[in-house]
């Protein structure tokens, strides 16, 4: 019996657009990055599978202007500056509450959201880790419609929430700032390629 091997649907340019050819990005040009494109990539990216379907994932839009200034205010360091001149900046966020919307995402189990009503540790926990997953496919959905990202988890969540997250109660993750090009006048602006882990130094058999 011979091994399978997984069907490929990109070929190697397709996937370099994705990870090897690209680079987190520090500062971008002026041009401004149009919400439809935001959208269009969380629409690719909702498609891929987190833990029962739950899709804690939840984005604010940030701008230039007294909103963008008030989101500087809670980055650490030398994000602050990124942050600032960004043409867009995202907030990415959980829905903690996420299990009330579970009777319509995952109808095959009937009962989730009332499993989870009394577990509000768990459902934190649970937020959290898939909205970081999700985080990461939203990645690689701007990317694939032609942005270039630069995350950060260097940031004041809680700051964040008490701005942003009053009414609707989301928990802050991280931001990443959001353009269609490096600036050419910043020698920073993409840092050479640093090295990565070879697989056998991170895996293993068993």
């Amino acid at each position: 019996m011979t091994a399978q091997t997984a069907e490929k649907t990109l070929d190697r340019p397709a996937i370099d657009t994705l990870f090897a050819g690209r680079h987190t990005t520090n500062t971008f040009t002026d041009a401004p990055v149009d919400p439809e494109l935001v959208q269009a990539a969380y629409d690719d990216a909702r498609f891929a599978p987190v833990s029962m379907n739950s899709q804690p994932l939840r984005l604010t839009l940030v701008s230039r202007g007294e909103s963008r200034q008030k989101l500087v205010e809670h980055m650490m360091g030398g994000n602050k500056a990124k942050t600032a001149a960004a043409p867009l900046s995202l907030v990415i966020a959980y829905e903690p509450n996420w299990h009330l919307n579970m009777d319509e995402l995952f109808p095959a189990v009937p009962g989730v959201k009332e499993n989870f009503a009394s577990q509000p540790e768990n459902r934190h926990g649970m937020g959290r880790d898939n909205a970081f997953i999700q985080f990461g496919y939203l990645l690689l959905a701007l990317r694939a419609h032609g942005l270039e990202v630069g995350p950060m988890t260097g940031i004041d969540a809680a700051g964040i929430d008490q701005d942003f997250h009053a009414e609707n109660g989301w928990k802050a993750i991280a931001v990443v700032n959001l353009g269609h090009a490096p600036a050419p006048e910043d020698e920073l602006a993409q840092y050479p390629r640093s090295t990565r882990l070879d697989f056998a130094e991170v895996s293993q058999t068993r």
